[in-house]
């Protein structure tokens, strides 16, 4: 049997790990970045503990909504963060996504890896859409990189 597809998407922000890390942890936060254009970000629920759940809902430009929810898996404050993912269309093709964060300067790499996808096609539109939604915590965490 193959491995399943997965994607990587490494990215260097001009912010503090705590800065990203409040960012993908805040309900708060989420709001202002997730989703992978500029359709609005309408819930975000999180309890950032292992064991603890999340979920999100935003609509895209074509006016769709999309839930997404999973399970946190692995929770290293300011540093790695791992958690199982699955739209509420097909929650049988959970997958896993690791979002670490490295101090690098003045500065953070943030490795995010997106894996045990349904199928290339999944794979394929996830990387669309995540390269949209870093794009959009970039300019949230490098405009205001002094408030936490």
């Amino acid at each position: 049997m193959s491995a399943k597809p997965s994607l990587t998407i490494r990215r260097r922000l001009r912010a503090s790990p705590e800065r990203i890390w409040s960012a993908w942890t805040e309900p708060r936060q989420l709001v202002q970045w997730f989703g992978p254009d500029a359709g609005p970000t309408v819930q975000a629920e999180t309890n950032v503990r292992k064991g603890g759940r999340f979920h999100i809902a935003f609509h895209t430009l074509d006016g769709e909504r999309h839930d997404v929810s999973g399970e946190y898996r692995e929770v290293v404050p300011h540093q790695r963060l791992v958690f199982t993912w699955a739209w509420r269309s097909t929650p049988e093709r959970e997958s896993l996504v690791t979002v670490a964060l490295k101090p690098d300067g003045d500065g953070t790499v943030m490795t995010l890896t997106h894996e045990q996808f349904f199928d290339e096609a999944a794979r394929d539109a996830h990387r669309s859409g995540w390269t949209g939604a870093v794009e959009k915590l970039a300019a949230l965490v490098e405009r205001d990189t002094g408030s936490d």
